[in-house]
């Protein structure tokens, strides 16, 4: 036989068992699921490639005022996190340039108009049939401008010298031009001085086993690889 229950009220006292029925939900728990749609907006928009930092900017430029911490907070509940790839490590090799070579750009990254400064570099990216290709960019860091590419299936001296003939095809000067470069057999051929030569630009280059010293190259292809190439076959 089953036993009835009996629930008494008292004036101020809340039933427990009506609370339960009759709840409805806050403004803060609303605002709180409004708030993580968002994260989660941004985050798929940037097709998972976007961490805290970026999202909260995104908020920011739509109206959405938020701090970092609290958006780290929600995709942690969530269990969002931006793509990510193995760190460089970087070795304490000061390293240096062969007397016959200088480091002019020396780590100053700062120009005040376009054409004054450009960094190089090639990088290597896996694909499907072909293997391993090869992808030599130019970049002005004036406005950290991708000016110039050549891609390839091998890492020639030809390769990196078209990435730059690419990024003076606008440029009607290019006299005084740094050109920035590691010490690579690449740009240390003779193929690729002569070029530089014949359009009069100045080159520097990084020391030896200093990445650093072309870190907004370095940083680019980095990027590039974590957001498009990783996550692409």
């Amino acid at each position: 036989m089953q036993k009835l229950v009996i629930v008494r009220h008292t004036k101020g006292v809340v039933c427990p068992f009506l609370s339960h029925i009759t709840n409805v939900t806050s403004q803060r728990e609303i605002d709180y699921i409004k708030f993580s749609d968002e994260v989660k907006y941004y985050y798929d928009k940037s097709k998972g490639r976007y961490g805290a930092i970026k999202i909260q900017r995104d908020l920011e430029e739509a109206g959405i005022p938020c701090s970092v911490k609290r958006v780290q907070r929600h995709m942690a509940k969530l269990g969002l996190r931006s793509v990510v790839v193995r760190k460089y490590k970087y070795q304490n090799n000061q390293g240096k340039v062969p007397d016959d070579k200088e480091n002019i750009l020396n780590r100053d990254f700062t120009t005040t108009t376009i054409n004054q400064k450009w960094v190089t570099d090639i990088t290597y990216i896996h694909v499907l049939k072909e293997g391993w290709t090869y992808l030599a960019s130019v970049m002005d860091l004036y406005n950290r401008k991708i000016i110039g590419y050549s891609y390839g299936k091998n890492p020639t001296a030809e390769l990196a010298k078209k990435a730059v003939e690419n990024a003076c095809l606008n440029v009607e000067d290019t006299t005084g031009i740094i050109l920035h470069s590691d010490l690579g057999s690449q740009y240390t051929s003779a193929v690729f001085e002569d070029m530089l030569i014949e359009k009069n630009m100045k080159h520097s280059f990084s020391r030896k086993g200093n990445p650093y010293d072309n870190a907004c190259m370095e940083s680019f292809h980095s990027v590039l690889k974590k957001e498009e190439v990783y996550l692409n076959t």
